[in-house]
């Protein structure tokens, strides 16, 4: 729980907010304000993958990162108030070296720590237990309802406090708060189960891939007893449960082919790793491959959904945020997306479960696979009601009716809202209980992997999109003036585009070899 704290805070930064940073402070225009919203986020790619065995202590390491980072996104915004004496030039360009530094800092610490946190979380269940085992499944859930009640005070009261007390406290607090859920994490490292280290699972997939390559003309037997294995004694006094041969990735076999030099060199017990691999290890490989294609798939969805951070806040902007004698921030329409996700969660857990597993058998209801397909399902409707939201508002201003209440928006962020709970958590899910043992945390890395690399596509897809479509001096689709563009075929093309990404998950779904029930 105190993990889970940790990561959760982090949050309250708000999201959603630093768009509304790039954009008013910092006077960006709407389409390079958007990849902005992102960048933050990204450099998550380049750590996630980098994972150390020691789950716990690393939380600690990354989370003080992360509270760095956090403290100088708010120094960037009290610059003003330190410094007088500067012109508007020299000042808009201090305070944008110290953001990013700090937003890189925050996504070097998040990267490390969300798979770390997760996967060091679910190995406090013990699978040989049937109550622990059931209660592991619940645990993806309530890690996600524990992320998106912080998200509750980030898209509400953080905004608020933003929007009357200005940046530098806005951004501030959230740093406090977060000392609060590392002091959390420390203070309870004695309760918790820790695993036995392997090494870096990393090293083990390179060895597989360089020895492969080295034996590239040796071709694999046909009696696959000929493999090198250890011995299951062998294998479970190093703690890593034995995992049989699979027929399907050949080429991967060739690294656990025992030629004539490796002989001499296991019989004199001198082994090179990188020369010979265990099948055991080779199979690991395997899985992290089978894998692949869903992750893409699961990328692409993260695509469309993080709209709901960038131009569904855009699309705010242009309408009317009255709602009686309240004005609505744009940003916090993402409150519908963190409440219906927060409200379905325990229904789900707690209602739709019990009932699904009486007819289907399975201890989670539906499949993890198929709980995913219903989240990228989701993310289709959800850019559909954002573009019919777009073409009334739209409609509304060329007729000169009167403006369209942003209330509209909420079925668009309560519809990513049900993708979050079904695809968000199933993936995480999947991808943790089809790792093998010695890869939990690298392939539960993968789960935020596909966050981290669709919202790179998304900034991608959007600074194309800008870029097609401004040429002959045309305004394009998401110009500062959303009224002289077309966002609404911006939405119709991520629908699109959604629906065969589920086509393809579909496909590859159908074809996978699950490495046990999920």
């Amino acid at each position: 729980m105190e993990g889970m704290l940790l990561d959760s805070w982090h949050r309250v930064l708000l999201l959603p907010g630093l768009l509304r940073y790039h954009v008013q402070p910092r006077h960006l225009p709407h389409h390079r304000a958007a990849p902005e919203q992102c960048r933050r986020r990204q450099q998550r790619v380049h750590l996630a993958g980098h994972l150390l065995p020691h789950a716990a202590g690393r939380s600690r390491r990354r989370g003080f990162l992360l509270g760095k980072g956090m403290l100088m996104a708010a120094l960037s915004a009290l610059l003003p108030l330190l410094i007088k004496d500067t012109s508007t030039v020299s000042m808009a360009s201090a305070q944008e070296s110290v953001l990013f530094l700090g937003l890189y800092m925050i996504a070097f610490g998040v990267g490390g720590l969300r798979p770390c946190i997760l996967s060091f979380g679910a190995d406090q269940f013990d699978d040989g237990d049937p109550s622990e085992r059931m209660s592991k499944g619940s645990f993806f859930n309530w890690y996600i309802f524990t992320m998106n009640c912080a998200s509750v005070i980030s898209t509400t009261g953080t905004v608020w406090v933003q929007d009357h007390y200005g940046w530098a406290l806005g951004l501030g607090i959230p740093a406090m708060v977060l000392a609060v859920g590392l002091s959390f994490l420390v203070a309870a490292s004695r309760l918790y189960r820790f695993q036995t280290t392997r090494g870096s699972p990393l090293t083990r997939v390179c060895q597989v891939v360089v020895a492969a390559v080295c034996k590239f003309n040796v071709a694999p037997p046909a009696d696959v007893a000929l493999l090198y294995e250890l011995p299951e004694d062998a294998c479970s006094m190093k703690g890593v449960p034995r995992i049989e041969h699979t027929s399907d990735l050949r080429f991967f076999d060739k690294a656990a082919i025992v030629t004539a030099s490796d002989e001499e060199a296991v019989g004199a017990a001198r082994r090179n790793p990188w020369r010979l691999c265990i099948v055991t290890q080779v199979e690991e490989l395997k899985i992290l491959v089978r894998m692949l294609p869903l992750w893409a798939c699961v990328a692409f969805y993260y695509t469309a959904t993080v709209q709901a951070n960038s131009t569904f806040v855009e699309q705010g902007m242009a309408m009317d945020a009255r709602v009686g004698s309240l004005l609505v921030p744009p940003a916090s329409l993402a409150t519908f997306q963190v409440l219906t996700t927060i409200v379905l969660i325990p229904l789900y857990d707690r209602v739709f479960v019990p009932a699904a597993r009486r007819f289907t058998g399975r201890e989670k209801g539906i499949s993890d696979l198929l709980r995913i397909g219903g989240g990228l399902a989701m993310a289709v409707l959800a850019m559909v009601a954002a573009a019919l939201v777009e073409m009334k508002r739209v409609r509304a201003v060329q007729t000169g009716m009167e403006p369209t209440s942003i209330l509209w928006q909420a079925p668009q962020y309560m519809l990513v809202g049900v993708g979050e709970l079904l695809a968000t958590i199933g993936q995480l899910d999947f991808f943790y209980s089809q790792a093998p043992p010695a890869m939990k945390t690298v392939c539960t890395a993968l789960g935020f992997l596909s966050i981290a690399a669709g919202e790179y596509l998304s900034s991608l897809v959007v600074t194309a999109v800008s870029w097609a479509t401004t040429t002959g001096g045309r305004p394009g689709w998401i110009p500062d003036d959303l009224n002289e563009g077309h966002l609404d075929l911006f939405f119709w093309m991520m629908a699109g585009l959604g629906c065969l990404n589920l086509l393809v998950f579909t496909s590859c779904a159908m074809r996978y070899k699950s490495r046990k029930a999920c």
